[in-house]
């Protein structure tokens, strides 16, 4: 009876044992799935806008435009450069890129001062420099001082556009230019008129005028602007020939008084 209830023992527990090898062996072999990985989050990063570039103004900005395409350029590309990078990349500046950069006259080069605007920028055109007389464009590139003089008169500053730049503006060289006008129609002194205003530089505004700007024709303190030089000169003529006159009269009044000793006394009685 033991040994029967012995075996029949045996037999359960190894039945037991049978039972649990699969599932332990499955349970080794079947791990359980990893989690889900996390959703991706979205990117919230959002461009900056491109600030638009004002068109430029003037009669003469469509040559402006074709050559500056036919060079590779744009307005964009424009306004990333520096005031006097932008000069020196305008084959029709280049007569004024050459006065301030030291080409005319190594004593003369003011690109770091240009390029450390705001400046709004007078830029007369080659065309606007083969106006002056050869003798007097040489003195002026031989005068450093007149020359900076010069220069600095095309230089104000500010950043102001075709549409709102008018009225006195004091300039680099401390006396003011009178600007009339407005957008494409502009006057600068009452001398020279905007070919193509308004380009676009990196802290600068560039003016493409049609003549050299003088600062003897510029605002005087009373804010008025000299008329013509020849007025001013002739009545300091005036003024110089009446002094002359009266200081020559003036010795005439002794000899009219030297004179009066010489009637013959009168007789006695």
């Amino acid at each position: 009876m033991n040994t029967r209830l012995k075996t029949l023992g045996a037999a359960v527990a190894f039945a037991a044992i049978a039972t649990s090898i699969p599932t332990a062996v499955s349970a080794f072999a079947d791990p359980a799935p990893a989690p889900a990985p996390a959703p991706a989050t979205p990117s919230t990063s959002v461009s900056t806008p491109v600030a638009r570039i004002p068109d430029v103004q003037g009669p003469g900005c469509d040559a402006y435009k074709k050559t500056l395409t036919a060079a590779g350029g744009s307005p964009t590309t424009v306004s990333e450069q520096t005031a006097s990078q932008a000069l020196a990349s305008t084959p029709d500046l280049s007569d004024f890129y050459a006065a301030l950069s030291g080409q005319w006259n190594p004593a003369v080069n003011l690109v770091s001062v240009l390029d450390n605007g705001p400046y709004n920028v007078f830029a007369p055109t080659n065309d606007a420099f083969a106006k002056i007389d050869p003798a007097e464009l040489a003195a002026l590139k031989a005068d450093p001082a007149q020359l900076t003089s010069v220069l600095y008169y095309h230089m104000a500053l500010g950043l102001l556009g075709p549409d709102d730049i008018h009225g006195n503006l004091t300039t680099q060289q401390g006396k003011q230019i009178t600007i009339d006008g407005k957008g494409g129609d502009l006057k600068f002194d009452q001398t020279a008129k905007v070919v193509c205003g308004g380009i676009a530089a990196k802290d600068a505004k560039i003016y493409m005028i049609d003549t050299v700007l003088s600062p003897n024709n510029a605002v005087s303190p009373n804010g008025e602007t000299p008329t013509s030089g020849t007025t001013t000169t002739s009545a300091e003529a005036t003024t110089s020939a009446t002094a002359t006159t009266t200081t020559s009269a003036a010795p005439a009044a002794p000899t009219t008084t030297a004179a009066a000793p010489a009637a013959p006394p009168a007789p006695a009685g």
